[in-house]
């Protein structure tokens, strides 16, 4: 098993399982196994004893030769009590006090269970609507949305991460303005991706520069008028300034909606890239392209039998799952198994074609991508009618669209494009369909020391070629770009591209090419350089819509970063802005930058006075962004180790040096550390 260091540190810390003093009771080996056995059972009431071992041999050997992970629910709590296996989930709210916090409540156990909630807004009354039974007025979406945050923030999503929401308002409700702009200010609601539900009608009216109707949830009757462009500009002024709208298009969701007779589908799960009706629930899995591939006369080619098969296997893996999932609810568990939708999508894209030589943002790769996702689908979906043969179609087949065009299939739909964030870290590959984030970047680890990390393909290419030295990694990383580096060939320049060398619209064009045959959507973030104006925003959105998208969500670098304090020139921003700040730096509340939504990290054992502390430190590409800990069975001060660790992760992330902090902590002493021999550490503060 090829696992990278950080692959096992990521496992280590959230996915293999351990006892209740956090010691391991398994290997990544171990887990494949596991994992592999307790999806299997899903076929012993199908085949004999013999043929179910070789199934569980077949899913063990996909995982562990990292051909294709399932979503990490599946890896984590498979053939363990909990049980709970999907990622997605999509809860109504419906307009009552009871109804809301009953939703609430689900949400918590989804929550609990590792799981991520989507939810419209849409059914709430707009605020000031009068409210019969109290005489009272309401308060509105917005305010809601945030006890919702405030109970996420209050559950730890399956013990190892928060939990995440997607919350949804339609363009045409009339709360939308406020909806809009609910998170202008980085630090409100930050439990929740929210993203606006646009109609077809709503992009006519923007077309044409036309006022268009707001809806009441209630009467279905027209309360009021805005003017489309000057709504859409606010969304796009808005998600200039943080990422935050971002659109899904609510008609294309449920044109491709195929069982229209058990619902309208009005939200999605956290990501965007999973369309669910209400308590639906979808598992996914991501199948690692960069192995795809195979030599064909001395050059490199997609290998598709491999492929076939893969994708085979997969599907059939996917819908085991929704057999021996424990589902949280029971409305869940029924309208989950009545419809028996899997996800299976890609990893590792950007990997393969710089395998294959072919730059991400080029026609050869936008071609390669529909024939490619052509292919996965059709596989998939000759898959799901071998498995309707032998063990049936999807209890609501008689609701669905494939009645009528009298295709039998297993499963409503087969294939979601994910953003495969911790996955593709096991994977050792890169995410979902993004280009690669970096060539090369400098990592800080303990003692001050620097390690320079490269990309495989890259580091092997540059060193058959003659043309690596540390000197030149050291630049790359700090550069973030190999453009314009006269010691590299431009034919390695041309395809080993990352995020930011890729113009928007070529973002764009490769989510619509992998759109184009997905079922459900597809997870991809525009990026934009901290320079992109609002109508570099414009742009994207109207191209999504023109191609058929059906969502989009642009990140422009350093919208993000609430950092007062800067040294130098702020990112973006013109020497007199700069200069202004620097006067009001004495006089400035220093606030953190938000925690981003996938980190890296380790942790560490140490032994403290009184037991062990485990102490794990996490870090993005700005530096080390959080420290947590967890005393083993017998150890410590579990509060006091928490509060130093919260006020260590505002701190670093509020731009505090790391030494500064240090310098804080190093050489308190707890009693505990008296006269005990051969302990490194005087306390949790000076472990941590």
């Amino acid at each position: 098993m090829n696992l990278s260091d950080n692959a096992i540190k990521v496992l280590e810390k959230r996915y293999l399982s351990k006892d209740e003093n956090g010691k391991l009771l398994e290997n990544p080996d171990g887990m494949f196994r596991r994992v592999a056995k307790a999806v299997a059972e899903a076929d012993k009431d199908y085949v004999s004893a013999k043929e179910l071992a070789a199934i569980e041999d077949e899913f063990y050997d996909m995982m562990s030769n990292l051909e294709f992970l399932p979503n990490s629910p599946t890896l984590m709590n498979a053939g363990r009590p909990l049980g709970q296996l999907s990622a997605c989930f999509v809860l109504p709210i419906e307009d009552s006090m009871d109804a809301i916090f009953e939703t609430i409540k689900n949400a918590a156990l989804i929550h609990k269970s590792g799981g991520g909630t989507g939810f419209s807004f849409s059914r709430l009354r707009a605020k000031g609507s009068s409210v019969n039974s109290t005489g009272g007025v309401a308060s509105g979406p917005v305010s809601f949305m945030k006890v919702f945050n405030a109970a996420t923030e209050a559950v730890k999503q399956g013990g190892t991460r928060r939990g995440a929401n997607m919350g949804i308002l339609r363009i045409d409700h009339p709360d939308i303005m406020e909806f809009i702009t609910c998170k202008r200010d980085n630090a409100d609601i930050t439990n929740f991706n929210i993203s606006v539900g646009i109609t077809e009608k709503f992009m006519n009216a923007v077309d044409n520069n036309e006022d268009y109707e707001l809806i009441d949830p209630h009467s279905q009757k027209p309360v009021g008028m805005l003017n489309a462009r000057e709504v859409f500009d606010l969304v796009i002024d808005m998600a200039w300034n943080n990422g935050e709208p971002g659109i899904i298009f609510l008609d294309r969701l449920n044109k491709d909606n195929v069982t229209p007779e058990l619902g309208v589908i009005e939200s999605t799960n956290p990501c965007g890239e999973q369309p669910l009706l209400p308590y639906e629930a979808c598992n996914l899995g991501s199948i690692n392209l960069s192995l795809m591939i195979r030599n064909v006369n001395g050059k490199p080619d997609v290998d598709y039998d491999k492929l076939g098969k893969t994708v085979r296997k997969s599907v059939h893996f996917l819908d085991n799952v929704i057999d021996v999932n424990k589902y949280p609810l029971p409305a869940i568990d029924e309208m989950t198994r009545g419809t028996r939708k899997i996800g299976l999508g890609v990893m590792g894209w950007a990997d393969m074609l710089c395998k294959l030589n072919i730059a991400y943002n080029s026609q050869k790769a936008l071609n390669l991508a529909e024939k490619l996702m052509h292919f996965i689908q059709e596989e998939s979906r000759k898959a799901s009618i071998e498995l309707a043969e032998r063990k049936g179609v999807f209890p609501y087949y008689d609701k669905s669209v494939y009645k009528d065009l009298g295709v039998k299939v297993r499963n409503a739909t087969t294939t979601t494009i994910a953003p495969t964030g911790t996955l593709s870290i096991i994977a050792g590959v890169s995410s979902g369909i993004e280009p690669l984030f970096a060539i090369s970047y400098i990592r800080n680890v303990m003692d001050n020391d620097e390690l320079i990390e490269v990309n495989p393909l890259f580091k092997q290419i540059a060193v058959i070629d003659g043309f690596y030295s540390d000197d030149l990694m050291r630049r790359i990383a700090k550069k973030g770009t190999i453009k314009d580096f006269p010691e590299i060939p431009k034919s390695v320049q041309n395809v080993f591209v990352t995020a930011h060398d890729v113009t928007p619209e070529s973002h764009v064009k490769m989510q619509a090419a992998f759109q184009k045959y997905t079922d459900n959507a597809v997870s991809k973030t525009v990026n934009l350089c901290n320079s992109a104006t609002q109508d570099d925003v414009r742009e994207v959105f109207i191209q999504a819509y023109k191609t058929y998208c059906k969502g989009v969500t642009i990140y422009r670098d350093g919208s993000r970063d609430m950092q007062v304090l800067n040294i130098g020139k702020v990112k973006g921003k013109d020497e007199s802005s700069t200069q202004t700040e620097e006067k009001a730096d004495n006089a400035s509340m220093v606030a953190p930058r938000p925690r981003p939504d996938i980190t890296t990290g380790f942790t560490e054992k140490v032994k403290i006075g009184c037991g062990n502390l485990y102490i794990t430190v996490n870090y993005d590409e700005h530096g080390i962004c959080e420290v947590f800990t967890n005393t083993g069975r017998a150890g410590g001060c579990p509060s006091q180790s928490e509060a130093t660790s919260r006020l260590v992760s505002i701190a670093l992330r509020s731009g505090i040096d790391a030494k500064s902090i240090v310098e804080q902590l190093k050489g308190i002493r707890c009693p505990s550390t008296i006269r005990q021999k051969g302990l490194k550490v005087m306390s949790c503060p000076d472990a941590i």
